[in-house]
Order: C-alpha cells, then structure tokens, then sequence
C-alpha cells in the first residue's frame, strides 16, 4: 500500500476530529518520507490516534446506538380511536366499528411562521411593530409560500402587533386565505429551559405563560378530525418560543430544550401530522429563501 493511500484511509475511518491529529503526525514525519523507516513510524502513530479516537464501546464490539429508553405515545393528542376509555367495556364487534367509523383519514400540513423583524425599542406592545426589513421579510415569506403553489385552508395569527403585522403582509400574497386571530399564540416563557439561564424569566411567568402555550398546542397540533376528508394546509404566524415550543412537544422531544432550537424571522416550520398520529418535521426554521443580508434574528 502507497504512503499516500494509508494516509487516506487512516485519516478518513479516524473521523474529523482525529484529522487534525493525522495531519499534525504527518507534518512531524515530513522530514521522514523519502525513506521507509519513516512512513512506518508514521502509520505506527497514526493507527494509534485510529484507536484513540473511536468510542469506548467499540472496543467490545459493540458498534450500535442505544437506545434512549423513550417509546412513542400513539395517543399523545388523546384522538387515538383505538384508545377510546369505553373500549373495555364493549364487544370486539362493536370496539371495531366503532373505531373504524372515528378513524382520521386526512393529513394536517401546518406551517409554523415567526413573525418579521419588529421595533425592539416600541413602548409596549403596539409601538413593538415592524421595521422596514421586516415588512420586507414578511413579503418574501409570503412570496414563498404562494410558490409552493398549496391551497391553504387558513391563517391563524397572533394578536400581538409584529405578529399580526406579517400575517397581514402574507396575506397580500394567499388571496383568499381567512385570517384568524388567536391570543393563545402571543409570545411566553412555554417552560424553564434546561440548560438553565440566568437572565430568563421568572418561574411566576413559567407558570402563567405554560399553561397558555401548551392550550394553544394542544388547540391547534393534533391529528385531523374523522369528518375531515381531504388534507389541509395551515398557516401559524407567531412567535420564536411558541414554534420551538410546539416542535418539541409534537416530535415528542422533552419540551425543556426548546431553548436549544434557533429561528430566524420570517422563516417556515413545517409540521406534518399523519392520520395515525405520527409526525413529521419537513422544515425547521426555513429562510433559505431570503438574502443574506435579509436575514435576521432579532
């Protein structure tokens, strides 16, 4: 085997961070390539860093992630039909029916928008409305989600100012589309992030603003109902906390890392929810639609 061809595949199976290990063996031995006794120490240290660099278990064989221990909640949004609390109490005949008759068979898409950039310095929230490049960020945003070329079936929005402000540019661009306004969805603290962080919120607002957040979640995030027949698509405008919030509760993550998830203004969540329950995260966070220099986090 070629010098050259041992340096590539050690350094290739060692992964990145052994790369630079690789690499830095390499340049000591610089001096040694022209002759054999250095190209074998050079492998010699480089197998070593190999082994250095693959974990613990692997030692034993064990090459296989475990599992985390946390199955899935088939009724996680209670409208499981084969989880109904009467079901013990019935006929096989009749549990059947009866679950066949409330089975969903359509398939909710909803897209999670957080609002454009907004005046931080606003005097409460009416003053806290929308700067020039957020009205600007909320046309793109729009002009994206006409381009997917989807029906939507509604847009519910926030009731604070910057949120209702993008619904309202969106809107310019989804003729048609019925705008729906939802205290629920006003930006909070959904619950205590873990890590913690010292400048967050007080646990009085944790205890307010959570259960709010988790009502609108629970209005609004769910499996289709058995009458609905064809897939919807809906619209959510508001804010960064609540998206995150609902990402980690739908997916069935632990809801108290939603502070480790980062969205920039104006971009597109995406959220499939099957008639069996099971969901799907299409996007996260979306702005790959926007400029560079358009795009923001504030």
């Amino acid at each position: 085997m070629s010098f050259r061809r041992a340096v590539g595949l050690v350094c290739g199976f060692a992964g990145g961070s052994a790369v630079l290990v690789c690499a830095a063996v390499a340049a000591e031995s610089r001096g040694y390539s022209g002759d054999k006794l250095g190209e074998r120490r050079w492998l010699t240290a480089a197998v070593s860093v190999l082994h250095a660099a693959q974990p613990a278990s692997w030692a034993s064989g064990n090459h296989s992630v475990q599992s985390s221990g946390y199955g899935w909640d088939n009724n996680w949004d209670k409208r499981d039909p084969n989880s109904s609390p009467r079901r013990k109490e019935r006929s096989k005949e009749e549990n059947g029916s009866d679950a066949e008759n409330n089975k969903p068979t359509a398939t909710r898409h909803i897209f999670l928008i957080r609002h454009s950039q907004y005046n931080l310095n606003g005097n409460g929230d009416r003053e806290k409305t929308l700067t020039a490049l957020g009205r600007e960020q909320a046309e793109l945003t729009g002009q994206r989600l006409a381009a997917l070329g989807i029906r939507y079936d509604v847009m519910i929005h926030s009731s604070m100012a910057r949120a209702t402000e993008t619904a309202s540019i969106i809107s310019k661009f989804l003729p048609g589309v019925d705008l729906v306004s939802c205290d629920l969805l006003r930006e909070g603290a959904p619950i205590e992030p873990v890590p913690p962080v010292s400048h967050w919120k007080p646990d009085a607002v944790y205890h307010e603003d959570s259960a709010r957040i988790e009502a609108a979640f629970r209005r609004y995030i769910h499996r289709a109902e058995p009458k609905q027949k064809d897939d919807s698509y809906e619209i959510i405008v508001c804010h960064a906390n609540v998206i995150r919030y609902f990402v980690c509760r739908a997916l069935q993550f632990p809801p108290e890392g939603w502070l480790r998830l980062g969205l920039n203004n104006g971009s597109i969540t995406w959220l499939t929810i099957r008639p069996s329950g099971r969901v799907a995260l299409r996007a996260l966070g979306d702005s790959g639609f926007m400029p560079p220099d358009k795009v923001t986090r504030t």
